[in-house]
């Protein structure tokens, strides 16, 4: 047997077999919640649709509010990286409505639905109430500084350049709740123009 068959049959690490065992949990989870909600969202049917068991489940998330969390915490970061990546790619130019698109792809599928169901979820369950909260501020955080990575500050910064981001993810998550009980698009395409153009007067205007 060749030395590179014998390296594709090596057996996978503990630390590889715990990752991919986690990995099989969050994706899992995330496709309940985005599917079923978080009331229907048990760790039965997680365990299920991941191909372990329930023990299996246990030994890494004791809680269904440890999973939930970890979960949506995990997509989160993997959103941000893939947008960032995304984003440097971009051609010069009017980035900001490039930036905008990129934006309303990560809010306006499961990602965006999963989270919905935990602020929701959250309102009234104590043990989900401060993971989530400080998630969402560490969310916030990311937001702002990565606004401030990719449009650096101008010389002269008019009154609105620091609240574009929050301004925009605003409408964005806005725009992707609406869309769970209207189901005509009829306007969406010119919300979006419109926050693009919204969107670049407050990064480019001077005071």
């Amino acid at each position: 047997m060749s030395a590179l068959a014998l390296d594709t049959k090596r057996r996978r690490t503990q630390g590889e077999r715990t990752a991919a065992t986690r990995a099989r949990l969050l994706d899992a989870t995330i496709d309940c919640l985005s599917e079923l909600g978080y009331a229907n969202t048990t760790t039965t049917e997680i365990a299920k649709r991941a191909g372990l068991s329930r023990g299996a489940q246990l030994h890494h998330f004791p809680t269904k509010a440890e999973l939930v969390t970890t979960a949506v915490d995990h997509l989160f970061a993997r959103r941000t990286a893939e947008f960032r990546a995304a984003f440097a790619t971009l051609p010069t130019g009017n980035r900001t409505a490039a930036a905008i698109d990129l934006l309303w792809s990560m809010v306006s599928g499961p990602t965006f639905y999963a989270w919905l169901e935990l602020l929701v979820a959250a309102r009234t369950d104590a043990d989900l109430e401060p993971t989530v909260s400080a998630m969402a501020q560490r969310f916030a955080d990311t937001v702002q500084r990565t606004f401030h990575e990719l449009f650096p500050d101008p010389t002269v910064r008019g009154p609105f350049f620091d609240i574009a981001p929050s301004f925009a993810f605003a409408l964005l998550q806005g725009l992707a709740l609406d869309r769970i009980s209207v189901k005509n698009d009829s306007g969406l395409d010119a919300s979006l123009e419109l926050l693009k153009t919204l969107a670049s007067w407050a990064i480019t205007q001077r005071t």
